[in-house]
């Protein structure tokens, strides 16, 4: 009995510190975001960021992380292991840019254009903020009932490759441009990470601690951050204590916001339901099985949550995992989690620690899990399925090249209703070879088509033709209904097109990929 019970979870390991400030990190970052954003752009008063939309925010964290952590508590003491990880959990960073620019911003600047007040129409945009978050918890919620089903559809590395690709990009690429930006500050906390966790090294400190403490020593004492009076004061302003509200009848008068942006609302929530299928498969090749359809559910039950309690921001399970397992993390990171992330949010402190500690101390870790989870994409699949995994990774980095393009031109001057970003500069990209008009058509849908991608590569080393073309056809329908590929412009952006025959040229090459297969299967039946 005595060995059972050391082997089986634990609440609370020494390593959980470490996974805590890699987890806790990428929810501040969005919290940030989420502040910065909802005042910077549409406008909205402290009142209603800290006293609406964090509380809401908060309670969904602590549901969510709470759960996942019940969830391994469980699962470890059931299979007498204690080495299981939970699941990461936070904000879903792709609709939090997606509602704020193409759902609340459309809002706010059509009430504005009728003649209402900058105030009410920063209320009528939060609203539709809401409807959106709760569309895509609804999508998610149904979406747990197919993903069983459809993940065993998808062979492991289409699953795996379309993770490290957004992970080798979205992730580790942005904190690695930001290190050497930085060097005297970011280097040591990153040497620190990659010889606590590479070289297997112990220092007396949790290795991700020391780094999160060395890189504000260093952030402070080489003058990166400096005492600013007056960023202090303001930092303080919004300490209070909030609670969170229910927003139930707010949503009920903004309910056509569901159907006149579903354009928008339905892509994000299959989005996030086929991004977090990948999690599971990425949990499960590092040794961690969760059932599917509860763990599903409990996302889209915390994104509802978000939405009745005044977010407009979705939750997701989160990429990372064998990232997190790696650092030691076992249970009590997740539950931490939700509470001091809970604690920031309903107290306002958010702009206070983040006027203390700047993002360079704990970029390292980050940085860290994002080259695991691409080493993952090769390491859990079959050896002879390494160029599938490369194909996989494909769409991803198109889609966060596409981003920087898009990033440079608005730096650039462009983006504005003066300046808009046009069909125009397709040519212009050309002239240097570069046909950037492809990269925004794999940005968009980049999760479907990578897996799909991987998925036909896959099915070809194994010579099973047949089932290449029928991931073929399915491709071509997601592109023919708008789901991939397909996108419109607007002033200062490309963005996702849905509707039927929206991606007719792309729906078409698919179904001409899916005839050339459906040959090869006969040929190679008939003279193999």
């Amino acid at each position: 009995m005595e060995t059972a019970t050391t082997q089986a979870a634990r609440w609370f390991v020494r390593r959980d510190i470490d996974g805590l400030f890699g987890l806790a990190l990428d929810n501040f970052i969005q919290i940030l975001l989420i502040v910065n954003l909802c005042q910077g752009v549409l406008g909205f008063s402290p009142g209603l960021v800290y006293g609406r939309i964090l509380p809401g925010v908060a309670l969904s964290l602590i549901v969510g992380n709470f759960y996942y952590g019940w969830l391994a508590y469980q699962k470890g003491q059931r299979e007498q292991r204690e080495d299981v990880t939970a699941l990461p959990y936070g904000i879903n960073t792709v609709s939090l840019f997606a509602y704020i620019f193409l759902v609340m911003l459309p809002v706010r600047l059509a009430a504005i254009a009728q003649g209402v007040s900058p105030e009410q129409a920063a209320e009528l945009a939060w609203q539709a903020g809401l409807v959106a978050c709760l569309g895509s918890g609804l999508v998610e919620l149904v979406g747990a009932l197919i993903g069983d089903p459809l993940r065993r559809l998808a062979p492991r590395a289409a699953m795996l490759s379309t993770l490290g690709g957004i992970a080798i990009t979205f992730i580790a690429i942005g904190f690695l441009f930001r290190t050497f930006a930085n060097p005297v500050v970011g280097l040591v906390p990153l040497g620190v990470i990659l010889i606590t966790y590479f070289g297997q090294v112990r220092f007396v400190l949790p290795g991700g601690l020391l780094a999160v403490l060395l890189g504000i020593g260093l952030a402070w004492g080489t003058g990166l951050v400096s005492w600013d009076q007056t960023k202090f004061v303001a930092a303080l302003q919004p300490i209070g204590v909030y609670f969170p509200g229910f927003w139930l009848g707010k949503l009920w008068e903004s309910r056509s916001v569901l159907l006149e942006y579903f354009s928008i609302i339905l892509p994000m929530g299959l989005f996030n339901l086929v991004g977090s299928l990948q999690n599971l498969e990425s949990a499960e090749a590092a040794g961690d099985a969760y059932p599917v359809a509860p763990s599903l559910a409990a996302n889209g039950i915390g994104t509802i949550v978000a939405a009745i309690c005044g977010s407009c921001f979705p939750t997701t399970i989160y990429i990372g995992h064998p990232g997190w397992k790696a650092l030691g993390a076992r249970v009590g990171y997740s539950i931490l989690n939700g509470v001091i992330m809970g604690l920031l949010c309903l107290t306002g402190t958010v702009a206070m620690l983040a006027y203390f500690v700047p993002v360079e101390a704990g970029m390292a870790i980050v940085l860290w899990i994002g080259i695991v989870i691409v080493a993952q994409s090769f390491t859990a699949t079959p050896s002879h399925h390494a160029p599938a995994v490369v194909v996989g990774l494909l769409p991803g980095i198109a889609g966060w090249g596409a981003l920087i393009a898009k990033n440079a031109l608005r730096a650039a001057g462009l983006g504005t209703p003066e300046k808009p970003i046009t069909p125009a500069l397709i040519p212009q990209f050309k002239l240097s070879d570069t046909y950037i008009d492809g990269a925004f058509a794999l940005e968009q849908g980049f999760i479907f088509s990578a897996m799909i991608l991987a998925g036909i590569t896959v099915y070809i080393i194994e010579r099973d033709f047949r089932k290449a073309a029928y991931w073929s056809i399915g491709a071509a329908f997601l592109s023919w209904v708008g789901l991939m590929h397909s996108y419109r412009w607007t002033v200062a952006d490309t963005v996702v097109n849905l509707g039927f025959g929206a991606g007719t040229p792309w729906a078409v090459g698919y179904i001409l990929l899916a005839i050339l297969f459906l040959y090869t299967a006969w040929y190679t039946k008939k003279y193999d």
